[in-house]
């Protein structure tokens, strides 16, 4: 029987804090957030190793590293609302559920929307909402959003995405444009101008519905 709990400190020693991920808000989540919970089971042996774990349909469940620096990026306050597209299994919403007031879910893949749920319940965490839905679109329903974060690279931030920032938010992306390294990083929202600023390369594969949009042939 795997030692989960020695597997989750490994990962915040070994992956985590090397890594410049340093607040200590973040850093807790993680310790508290039982990640072998929400890959299948036959993953759950190396629910913990660097690396980004396939869910199935191009799906993935994204790198430790990168999605501790992402939410460490975000900033997110403990009265703030946060949304994350592309929420699969609910484990980068879990984890932001702990750092944030509430979490809006958005995700279109109903099965990985029911495995999400069934764990976030087995961590009663109650302050996820799922919404299920296309997802380039984000959700305007309950925008403006304090903090927007991506469950996988995208090859551009949708500016009906970056939109329902609220004033002063943050969202956190992989941009991954062309083939090669992606880059991650923090759009800001301030007097109602957006800014980009790259923060560090990540390859984290792209999320289904926001790869490169086809040119033309002639």
């Amino acid at each position: 029987m795997p030692d989960y709990d020695a597997s989750r400190a490994h990962m915040i020693e070994c992956q985590l804090r090397p890594n410049k991920v340093t607040d200590p808000r973040v850093i807790d989540a993680f310790g508290r957030i039982r990640r072998e919970l929400f890959v299948p089971r036959k993953l759950r042996g190396v629910a913990y190793i660097d690396e980004d774990l396939p869910l199935g349909n191009g799906r993935y469940l994204m790198q430790p590293m990168v999605l501790a620096r992402l939410l460490q990026a975000a900033a997110i306050d403990p009265k703030e609302l946060v949304l994350l597209v592309g929420a699969g299994v609910a484990y980068d919403a879990a984890i932001a559920a702990l750092l944030a007031r509430n979490v809006i879910a958005l995700e279109k893949d109903e099965g990985l929307a029911r495995a999400g749920r069934d764990a976030l319940v087995e961590h009663r965490i109650a302050t996820v909402t799922y919404v299920e839905g296309p997802m380039p679109r984000g959700h305007r329903a309950r925008a403006p959003y304090d903090a927007i974060l991506f469950g996988g690279a995208v090859t551009e931030v949708p500016e009906e995405i970056a939109a329902q920032l609220a004033e002063g938010g943050r969202l956190v992306a992989v941009v991954k444009p062309s083939a090669g390294i992606g880059r991650a990083t923090l759009v800001t929202r301030t007097g109602g101008v957006i800014a980009h600023r790259v923060i560090f390369d990540a390859a984290t594969p792209l999320l289904p519905g926001f790869e490169p949009k086809p040119g033309f042939v002639f």
